[in-house]
């Protein structure tokens, strides 16, 4: 994640910031959507993304060309599912590569796809998967692990990911892609995965801060469940 500046091929480059924004403009309208509905989940949101912003911005030198640090995508995507997530992500990643030097613009089509889109929607289905998995349980303990699995996940898909576009980018001279992508997916495990478990473990201490100072607002964004009912449907805005 942080592809540095300059670092992929120009076809790549310019291949995965196609791929990558069509979700970003289905963000964009649905955080419109999302503000015009339900006008009080503007400070959430900046929470969200500031949240995001805050935990990428830990760098953790990895694979050359490369960082590792938490993505903090995981916590948005929950609150405010992943189409809103590709906007705030992609903020986070344009202020990153202008203000911090992490990442650069002409990779930053490349980062959105794996920490602002791949991560957020892993993230959410584990998320969910789990809280189906989990129905029976107390409320507090299905979204803790809910939450963990998710943040967790979110982290390591995009990572996932990197290592795909980094191997794309550059094959290894005997075994190719598959050998390029065991290589970097192997170098940057040994600094994601426990940052991905303490980046789980810490969102799920938000979430639960978040339920006893803004229980309301988790209701109505559906991730609290209301007594007696399985599942809280999302105001309007919120699943677009």
């Amino acid at each position: 994640m942080h592809i540095a500046e300059g670092f992929l091929p120009p076809v790549h480059a310019v291949a995965w910031t196609v791929a990558a924004a069509p979700f970003v403009v289905h963000g964009v309208y649905s955080l419109t959507r999302t503000v015009r509905a339900d006008p009080d989940s503007k400070l959430l949101l900046g929470a969200a993304g500031a949240f995001c912003f805050v935990l990428s911005a830990l760098k953790i030198p990895s694979v050359t060309g490369s960082s590792a640090h938490p993505t903090g995508t995981g916590l948005g995507a929950i609150l405010f599912r992943p189409p809103i997530m590709a906007v705030l992500g992609t903020i986070t990643l344009l202020f990153q590569a202008l203000l911090l030097a992490h990442g650069g613009l002409t990779t930053l089509g490349a980062n959105v796809f794996s920490m602002a889109v791949v991560g957020p929607w892993v993230g959410y289905g584990a998320y969910r998967l789990t809280r189906s998995a989990t129905a029976s349980m107390g409320e507090t303990s299905s979204l803790s692990l809910a939450v963990f699995f998710g943040a967790t996940l979110a982290s390591l898909s995009t990572y996932s990911v990197t290592s795909l576009q980094l191997a794309l980018a550059f094959p290894d001279p005997t075994s190719g892609f598959p050998g390029a992508f065991a290589k970097f997916a192997a170098i940057f495990s040994l600094t994601q995965i426990p940052i991905a478990v303490i980046e789980g473990l810490v969102t799920v201490v938000i979430v639960r801060l978040l339920m006893q100072v803004g229980r309301s607002e988790l209701l109505r964004l559906g991730v609290l469940r209301h007594r007696g009912a399985p599942e809280v449907t999302a105001t309007a805005g919120k699943g677009a």
